[in-house]
């Protein structure tokens, strides 16, 4: 630990590590440089070949690296330094959105720019698990849960920033240079951050480069049932009940709004949960912490139901607000959980898989909702995937009693 506990209490004890404070701003700014580019490469590509399938082949190239790298990543994170190794993804980012200017400003070729994102595809494979494991080293055992509830709150944040900001940018400028530039300087910024902590990494065994020590992660998550459990269950639930997806459609043809009310859709789930973050940052859940995961995520389907159903812009709102706090919970949870129940030697190799779980729920979640919707209708497919979410509820409910029993956050580090 970087530092000793000061005397800071209450909801915002995590802020007390002035280690934690500088990953806080930097982790916020790469977020809000990803999301601002985000928005600007999406309009750009879309711009140029009015496809919207080349919309989809970007978040394809971002999702292929996790894939095909996790393994590599996680032996990595857990064999060298975090902070370093998190240092050189966001000035990996920096350079991506420098290139992403180039060729804006020279080229202007959409497979210029599928490179980049194919890119920063690899470096968020480092970053994502990094992040992850290195977030526990940072403050004491008995804050963690603040200091996650408060990672949350701004990744949220930075999400619902993020993405205004790059659009408004984009609308002045007529353009995405100005973004891009933008980006830049925020990742800069991030970087600069980073170089500001100074915490010592806790010991770990150096453990030689076999077959065995790189599997070792997906051998670990299969062996604790209670991570394999919550890890499995964001994955299934939210890959069934990605209502998000196929907002545009109810925007346009159900709920009968313009882009604004497509723009108050996409930012009600983030809203949401910036919310419950804030709230638990400063009233932390004690006990019954599986139960209280499961009866989350299934109020996650019960409010997707409610949203496919309704013809109202107000209540799908609120169904998009209860939404998100609902799967901010489960976040919450599961991102505790997971940390305190993994040695700190092999944070980073079950963070990898962890990452790879998100990112296929995500990803895929919103392909299975588009070939669903195509199939059988939009709002069939938004209901019957919040059905589908409250059947894994009750079969994982059924399946792993270890995260149906989880009372309290227990670290396998130490002594219960």
């Amino acid at each position: 630990m970087a530092q000793t506990e000061s005397s800071h209490t209450g909801g915002y004890v995590a802020f007390s590590y002035r280690d934690f404070t500088l990953y806080q701003i930097a982790r916020f700014f790469i977020v809000a440089a990803l999301e601002m580019q985000s928005v600007a490469v999406g309009w750009q590509v879309y711009d140029i070949t009015r496809r919207p399938l080349d919309l989809g082949l970007i978040g394809l190239a971002q999702f292929l690296p996790g894939v095909l790298l996790f393994l590599v990543a996680g032996h990595s994170v857990d064999r060298f330094e975090r902070r370093k190794i998190l240092t050189i993804c966001y000035a990996a980012f920096a350079v991506s959105s420098t290139l992403l200017l180039v060729i804006t400003l020279r080229y202007q070729s959409v497979f210029a720019i599928y490179f980049v994102m194919l890119l920063v595809g690899v470096v968020r494979s480092f970053s994502g698990p990094g992040g992850r494991a290195f977030l526990p080293e940072l403050v004491a055992e008995e804050h963690f849960p603040n200091a996650v509830a408060w990672n949350a709150s701004i990744f949220e944040g930075a999400t619902i920033l993020g993405p205004a900001a790059g659009g408004f940018l984009y609308a002045i400028s007529h353009g995405p240079t100005v973004v891009y530039a933008a980006t830049v300087i925020t990742a800069i910024v991030a970087t600069a951050s980073m170089l500001r902590i100074h915490s010592k990494a806790k010991p770990r065994p150096r453990e030689e480069i076999s077959m065995k020590t790189v599997l070792a992660g997906l051998h670990y998550i299969w062996e604790q049932k209670l991570i394999l459990g919550a890890i499995s269950l964001d994955l299934f639930a939210v890959l069934l009940g990605g209502a998000v997806a196929l907002l545009p459609v109810y925007a346009r043809e159900i709920l009968h709004t313009g882009p604004w009310g497509l723009g108050l859709l996409r930012s009600a789930p983030g809203v949401g949960a910036a919310i419950m973050a804030l709230a638990l940052a400063h009233r932390p859940l004690r006990r019954k912490v599986g139960l209280t995961m499961l009866w989350c995520v299934a109020g996650f389907g019960v409010c997707t139901i409610i949203f496919g159903l309704s013809r109202s812009l107000i209540v799908s709102l609120i169904a998009l607000l209860l939404l998100g706090a609902s799967d901010m919970v489960s976040v919450i949870v599961r991102g505790v959980l997971v940390q305190l129940g993994t040695p700190n030697a092999m944070r980073g190799r079950v963070n990898a898989v962890e990452m790879l779980f998100i990112g296929a729920s995500n990803e895929l979640g919103q392909f299975e909702s588009g070939v669903t919707a195509a199939w059988i209708g939009t709002v069939p497919a938004v209901v019957l995937g919040g059905i589908g979410t409250l059947v894994v509820i009750a079969i994982w409910a059924w399946r792993f009693p270890e995260l149906r029993n989880a009372d309290e956050f227990v670290s396998v580090e130490q002594p219960t």
